[in-house]
């Protein structure tokens, strides 16, 4: 049996998180060759290289190098990049995952090359089109051949925008797998003490969307509602630098510095920051993985934004969406039981990258959907 040869496309934080398991599912299969390619989207180690070691990855048999610059640049990029990579070296798979710029690039290039598509975390949206992350969503899943949705309301926008089901599956949520998969270390890890706080008595913030941080009426907002929460409860607040910048900028620093209980950090280590989330009372958010990773752990979350991509953590999980203005009132909530729990969403439960591979190897050797000249 001839081995297909399947690119694993990484960029940004939560691709490596995504294709870990996936690639270790597929190194121990004898009928394909699985290889990473890098984009470079994060250039940054602490976004980006860290992520190989804690994930168990080898180093990318392909770096793009492509680094920063605005959404058009940075796509443009890739796809030049990523081009000459299938023109000297032509996979059989190009497997992108989530939505960011590298994605769509990826998807675009296979696409025009006539290279089998697959796009792993389909099928989510927002219903927000003034979000890039969106449309990298809407156009990397009209050109997919093959769509892997995390849970069933995936699918159910898949065919409500015209695609075949043929080419929708429900596999579960890979992000489970990447934690399941780190369980040992993650366990492993004391990140509590380090922060001088007690497991099951205190919350985690991360903010980063240009909506909350950078404009300094919402962001002072927020601000005012973690002072008042931190008097409740403690806070470990992983900074990111965009947000670091915005609160310097805007005057607000010096206001956190000064609050006992709130505990600023750089951003965290995938199984750093997880550990933490393992212990926390309560998240506050405006991330998209945290809101799955909280519904999986069954802890409240917060998500500060109009809109999720993930309505399945509101309907079956823990996640709750609030405004600036709202904030107050749902960690009051939080904090007193007042959020209701749910069950698990069907299929997280660490064994989608099995289901991944299989779904691979199934579709191998089949006629695409698509016909290329």
């Amino acid at each position: 049996m001839i081995r297909q040869n399947i690119h694993l496309i990484v960029a940004a934080r939560p691709n490596f998180m995504k294709v870990a398991p996936l690639y270790h599912v597929l190194k121990r299969q004898d009928w394909c060759r699985a290889e990473l390619v890098h984009t470079g989207q994060h250039y940054d180690a602490n976004m980006s290289d860290t992520f190989f070691s804690d994930l168990g990855l080898p180093p990318p048999d392909y770096h793009l190098g492509v680094g920063s610059g605005s959404h058009a640049e940075q796509t443009g990029a890739v796809m030049v990049a990523y081009e000459e990579i299938c023109l000297r070296h032509r996979p059989d798979w190009t497997v992108v995952v989530g939505d960011v710029n590298s994605t769509l690039a990826c998807a675009l290039v296979a696409a025009k090359l006539c290279i089998a598509l697959a796009h792993l975390e389909a099928g989510l949206r927002s219903g927000d089109r003034t979000m890039p992350e969106e449309i990298n969503r809407i156009v990397t899943d009209r050109l997919a051949d093959l769509l892997w949705t995390p849970s069933s309301d995936g699918n159910d926008n898949l065919k409500a925008e015209g695609i075949s089901g043929e080419r929708i599956e429900l596999v579960g949520n890979i992000m489970i797998d990447a934690f399941e998969l780190q369980r040992p270390q993650i366990d492993s890890l004391c990140v509590a003490e380090r922060f001088g706080v007690e497991r099951g008595r205190y919350g985690i913030v991360t903010l980063h969307r240009p909506s909350n941080v950078d404009d300094r009426s919402s962001l002072a907002q927020i601000i005012d509602v973690l002072i008042a929460t931190s008097h409740r409860l403690p806070l470990v607040f992983a900074v990111h630098p965009r947000t670091r910048a915005r609160l310097h900028d805007f005057g607000l620093d010096a206001a956190l510095a000064r609050q006992d209980g709130i505990r600023l950090s750089e951003p965290l280590r995938y199984n750093e920051f997880m550990n933490l989330a393992c212990g926390a009372r309560l998240a506050i958010t405006d991330s998209g993985g945290i809101q799955e990773e909280t519904t999986y752990l069954n802890i409240p979350c917060l998500t500060l934004r109009p809109n999720t991509e993930r309505p399945i953590t509101i309907t079956q999980g823990t996640n709750r969406l609030v405004r600036p203005d709202t904030l107050a009132e749902m960690v009051d909530q939080a904090l007193t039981g007042g959020l209701r729990t749910t069950r698990h969403p069907a299929l997280w439960d660490g064994k989608t990258a099995a289901r991944v591979a299989e779904s691979l190897f199934r579709h191998s050797g089949r006629d695409l959907t698509r016909t290329c000249a």
